[in-house]
């Protein structure tokens, strides 16, 4: 039988420090590819120096504008996107009745500053500065569209498609990997953040799942994905759920990331992707969640493994 040494000080410390670090270097590394893209694509804002002459005072304050930024989106990336995987693998437990309500919005706010703080040091004393013109923030992340209404009402279509596709999936994998003989792989019971949620009051999930909509969408899908690919911000908007630590539930997400991705490149705008993100959540937290919850509890071993697997991996 394998046989497992406490490690030495010296080399927890050094595991302690690699998992502090890998999060951020990871961060820095995404950042500088985010920057070499937006280049490339010729989506660098004008405010960054780009078409000024090198070694002026306009292109040096262009330079330190967009250094800023980008240290802002490094710290965004960071803590938001990265830091969860400094903590895979481990027994770390949250003490759930010390969070307050404000927090459950505190990563929303920060990607809605890193926002607001890329556009104004890119835009401002620009022509078109403000809501309206190309250079406006309505064009910058998505929300220009002719109807909105319409896109929100093929968003809320595409929402309730894409619950159905994901439920088909992961019940497809859960009968898959238990038809080969891992049932123990397969997750009995939800992340305890899941059930805690599900118990807020009715407002705060609405405006939960409305935040999560409306934000997530704008900085994921509206900002990220346009210049840096649907790839990478897909990676990255499932990189920021991994603390649920639960492949079947990750399995989800990034279908859903695919979807909302595919349904922005079709519609042009970030307001169908809105409505289908905002309804799932709402459907996930106000309908959903509580039934599973209670169907797992009332039914216990009864239920076959792979319906009780993907019933706890609706969780997210």
């Amino acid at each position: 039988m394998p046989i497992y040494v406490l490690p030495s000080f010296s080399e927890a410390a050094t595991l302690s420090v690699l998992r502090f670090a890998t999060p951020a270097v990871l961060a820095l590394l995404t950042t500088l590819l985010f920057d070499r893209l937006c280049w490339r694509r010729g989506l660098l804002p004008p405010g960054f120096g780009g078409a000024t002459q090198p070694g002026s005072r306009a292109w040096k304050l262009g330079v330190a504008r967009r250094s800023l930024a980008l240290t802002c989106l490094w710290g965004v990336l960071w803590m938001g996107v990265f830091s969860p995987l400094a903590n895979l693998g481990q027994a770390t437990e949250i003490d759930l009745s010390s969070v307050s309500t404000p927090q459950l919005f505190l990563l929303h706010f920060l990607f809605v500053l890193v926002l607001m703080i890329w556009y104004f040091l890119g835009f401002a004393g620009v022509p078109g500065f403000g809501s309206d013109g190309r250079n406006g923030w309505v064009a910058q992340f998505g929300f220009r569209a002719s109807s909105i209404w319409r896109e929100i009402g093929i968003g809320l279509v595409v929402g309730v498609g894409a619950w159905v596709a994901v439920l088909m999936v992961l019940t497809t994998f859960g009968l898959l990997i238990w038809w080969i003989g891992g049932a123990d792989l397969l997750p009995t019971e939800p992340p305890k953040v899941v059930p805690w949620i599900a118990a807020l009051p009715v407002l705060v999930r609405l405006l939960v799942s409305l935040s999560a909509g409306v934000v997530e969408e704008t900085f994921f899908r509206g900002f990220l994905q346009p210049r840096i690919g649907l790839a990478l911000s897909t990676a990255l908007f499932v990189l920021a759920h991994a603390s649920y630590e639960q492949p079947l539930m990750l399995i989800g997400i990034t279908l859903l990331s695919l979807i909302y991705g595919s349904l922005v490149i079709w519609r042009q705008n970030i307001w169908s992707a809105i409505a289908a993100h905002t309804l799932f959540d709402s459907l996930q937290l106000l309908v959903i969640i509580p039934w599973a919850l209670n169907l797992l509890e009332e039914g216990g071993p009864e239920i076959p493994i792979p319906i009780a697997a993907t019933l706890v991996s609706l969780g997210f």
